[in-house]
């Protein structure tokens, strides 16, 4: 177990997940909702180069899973030196299911979003910065292998996976996930 003097790792909310799912917006209005302070793993600078884009998925998969770990290390010493009188909400997709659940006290402490096929297809053509044909397809693969990987390895471990399929607005989607925390919330 990492080290977690004042418990601020065991007791924050976590949102993880795929690409495409609104994962920072989520994050956004539940904290305005609910009065949290919201930690965006996402926004944190990259150590390393991340994955080549030209790479095969698979490989691109491989080389993001290793970023991810290695950022999650830089995620916990910014999660242990946040103070604030206000719980905590972080959202990414580095923020792994695997990675998240040695340092909670439940599995209901996290949520995990994907988006159904449908939805990803949607989101991809209403997409303003388009990547060259291949490299979108390449991309495309990889988030959809990113998206199984997190929700075997939610299930293996009792977290709740959330399909995102565009039915519900963000605000919806943010209901479904205030219910789900909503023993924290009201605490």
């Amino acid at each position: 177990m990492t080290s977690d003097p004042f418990g601020t790792l065991r007791t924050t909310l976590w949102i993880g997940g795929a690409p495409w799912t609104g994962k920072s917006t989520v994050a956004r209005l539940l904290a305005a909702r609910h009065g949290l302070t919201t930690y965006h793993h996402d926004d944190r600078a990259r150590p390393g180069a991340g994955p080549v884009e030209d790479a095969p998925a698979g490989d691109q998969l491989a080389a993001l899973l290793a970023e991810f770990r290695q950022r999650f290390e830089c995620a916990l010493a910014d999660l242990r030196a946040l103070t604030s009188p206000r719980p905590i909400v972080a959202e990414g997709r580095g923020l792994r299911p695997e990675l998240v659940a040695p340092l909670v006290d439940s599995p209901s402490r996290m949520v995990v979003l994907v988006p159904t096929e449908l939805f990803r297809q949607h989101q991809l053509r209403h997409q303003s910065d388009e990547p060259a044909i291949p490299r979108q397809r390449t991309r495309l693969t990889r988030d959809r292998m990113l998206a199984a990987q997190a929700v075997r390895s939610a299930r293996e471990l009792g977290i709740r996976v959330i399909e995102i399929d565009g039915r519900l607005d963000p605000a919806g989607v943010t209901d479904v996930v205030a219910d789900h925390f909503h023993a924290y919330l009201d605490a």
